[in-house]
């Protein structure tokens, strides 16, 4: 009497090797949990009865089928997790609708005789000048903050210019210079915009600021 012997040495690259022209995921949990159970099966009613598996290479196979099924649910529940974080932030960034916000720009609105800007330091600085420009970049007023410790600071002009007359309102840019012990600080300009509204874009949150279009929320240095 001959013996057939099926050559079923590991269900799970088994499943894994009909799954690889698959695109990721192709292949559900379940799927693969029934797969896995109908091979093992046949490769015990087919095995060598010269040389079975020992419980050890079962234990194991066994092993490597949980192990895939827990990563699997794993990456649903964070998927879940990462889904309702998003729509939390979201809901939370509509209380900042109508609010102004300092985000990375370097343009200010000179309204009422007002203007106010905005400076992120990475360090102290023992002296730093925010230099106000016309559109043409010419230089019209130079606001001295002196010495400021690390962090968001933010600033106003009152639209007089360094000749002592008074600018007309509208748009203008500035600079900034910091410096700390004779070395420069790389501070960063911030604008002032209001949040108009909040949207989505690739699971990330934005605030649609006016005069500034969509800025990320991680993005926002201060709300004012």
């Amino acid at each position: 009497m001959s013996t057939t012997v099926t050559n079923v040495t590991n269900p799970l690259a088994s499943i894994a090797a009909q799954a690889a022209p698959a695109s990721a995921g192709a292949i559900a949990t379940g799927d693969a949990q029934d797969r896995f159970l109908k091979l093992l099966v046949t490769q015990l009613k087919n095995q060598d009865p010269l040389n079975p598996m020992d419980n050890a290479q079962i234990t194991t196979q066994m092993a490597q089928i949980s192990t895939v099924s827990g990563i699997d649910k794993l990456n649903t529940t964070l998927q879940s997790m990462a889904v309702s974080f998003g729509t939390g932030q979201s809901l939370q960034a509509t209380a900042m609708i109508g609010h102004n916000v300092l985000a990375a720009g370097n343009t200010m609105q000179l309204q009422d005789g007002t203007a106010l800007g905005g400076i992120a330091l990475p360090q102290a600085a023992d002296s730093v000048v925010v230099s106000v420009r016309d559109a043409s970049g010419l230089v019209l007023h130079k606001v001295n903050l002196g010495a400021q410790e690390a962090g968001v600071v933010s600033f106003q002009w009152d639209g007089v210019t360094d000749s002592g007359a008074s600018a007309t309102p509208g748009s203008y840019s500035f600079s900034v210079e910091a410096m700390q012990g004779g070395n420069k600080v790389e501070a960063t300009a911030l604008a002032l915009g209001r949040v108009g509204s909040v949207s989505q874009a690739n699971g990330t949150v934005q605030l649609n600021i006016d005069g500034q279009g969509p800025v990320a929320l991680a993005d926002i240095k201060r709300v004012m």
